[in-house]
């Protein structure tokens, strides 16, 4: 029998799979604010999703126009939205690039492609990758943003195995918008608000419990930085 917790969590999912915007204004938004007020005292520092880009570079494959129009039909299918082809911007000889080659494809979802997109990839998608164990926190940048990539586009639905010659793999980029107060625009603060804005949505973070042990952010701080340092004795070593 389902407890009263399965209930709400069932709840909650079936939420974000009707639609994941009014969820986030009606109940994810309004839940931040109450339980977090000490970190969200106005509605505009709460996080948001901006955008969500898509690239995928095909290097001199892409002078195959019919390996470009495929990756051209596949993005279609995906994202519902025609891919940019994107071209360098100057020449370099040793890797055999002219100026204003094409190389690559990029698309920059928003409003409610965005929602649409994130809806399947979060319960959808990932679920089609083997042996799936969850995203690094270590994906996120300096501005907040969370980048992953994706090896294979086989996991998506849209994508029927049979039309596929070469398996080919995403970067993909969540953009999220960060209004935070000048004592609030560390690095490590944009990272949390990534991180309670993904928790709510039920995104596959794999390694939150991780840092659970540490009493603040300065300790992780410091854990980062003597893994960096770690590095680049390494790097300088060899």
């Amino acid at each position: 029998m389902l407890n009263q917790h399965s209930i709400e969590e069932i709840a909650e999912i079936h939420n974000l799979l009707t639609d994941i915007k009014q969820e986030y204004k009606k109940g994810i938004k309004p839940i931040i604010l109450k339980n977090s007020s000490n970190l969200f005292n106005n509605p505009h520092t709460v996080p948001k999703l901006k955008k969500i880009q898509i690239n995928r570079g095909l290097g001199l494959v892409a002078q195959n126009k019919n390996v470009l129009k495929k990756s051209i039909e596949e993005f279609e299918k995906i994202t519902g939205q025609k891919p940019i082809i994107t071209k360098s911007k100057k020449a370099i000889a040793g890797f055999k690039i002219r100026e204003n080659m094409e190389l690559g494809l990029t698309v920059t979802l928003r409003g409610e492609k965005m929602y649409t997109f994130l809806t399947k990839l979060i319960f959808f998608t990932f679920a089609q990758i083997r042996d799936f164990r969850g995203l690094s926190l270590r994906s996120f940048d300096k501005a907040g943003n969370f980048t992953f990539g994706l090896q294979e586009q086989l996991i998506f639905p849209e994508i029927d195995y049979d039309d596929v010659e070469q398996t080919q793999g995403f970067t993909i980029t969540i953009v999220l918008e960060n209004c935070l107060p000048k004592y609030r625009r560390t690095t490590m603060d944009r990272i949390l608000n990534g991180m309670i804005l993904f928790k709510f949505l039920r995104f596959p973070l794999n390694d939150v419990g991780y840092y659970a042990k540490y009493s603040s952010f300065s300790e992780i701080n410091q854990i980062w930085d003597k893994k960096r340092h770690l590095k680049r004795k390494r790097w300088s070593q060899e």
